[in-house]
């Protein structure tokens, strides 16, 4: 990889890691397995992160060809130098990103949508155990039309069972 090409890469990274919430994708983990291997992925990506700012974005330090040629021979230094000018390092074509990239939009779709279901979800068990919480409170007082008034299901059930004769045996 050419140096602006590893240098170009180590910006990536750099805007990448700025960019990346840890903290909140943190706070959503559930077991300690899953923190566990967020740590890892952490650590990993900072190891790497840390390599392609110090290690790889420098320059290589031109070569002094004259200090050779006066050791060695102005023949041999002059041969190694048109090799050295000769190789033409590739440069990075990245061709996983363009193949990539729908499948993981398509996922972040995915995982708003699932996001959003989620949410909703919650809210709704919320206000269920409230409303348990409430009926815990007053289930020692309440009578059985109180009840029958909030849950008429479960009133049409007994006047069903009554009505076919049916006594549970």
């Amino acid at each position: 990889m050419s140096g602006n090409g590893v240098k170009k890469v180590a910006e990536v990274a750099a805007k990448a890691t700025k960019s990346i919430d840890w903290d909140g994708m943190a706070k959503v983990l559930v077991s300690d397995e899953a923190r566990k291997e967020f740590a890892n992925l952490r650590r990993s990506f900072d190891e790497v992160n840390h390599q392609l700012q110090t290690k790889f974005s420098q320059e290589p330090e031109p070569i002094d060809w004259e200090y050779y040629r006066k050791g060695i021979g102005s023949r041999l230094v002059d041969m190694y130098k048109q090799a050295y000018e000769s190789v033409e390092i590739p440069k990075y074509v990245d061709t996983v990103t363009p193949e990539y990239k729908p499948k993981f939009d398509a996922l972040l779709v995915e995982l708003k949508e699932a996001e959003k279901k989620s949410l909703a979800e919650s809210a709704r068990l919320e206000k269920e155990i409230a409303e348990i919480q409430e009926m815990k409170q007053k289930i020692s007082t309440m009578t059985a039309d109180e009840y029958f008034e909030s849950h008429p299901e479960v009133k049409q059930k007994f006047d069903d069972e009554i009505r076919n004769d049916y006594w549970g045996y």
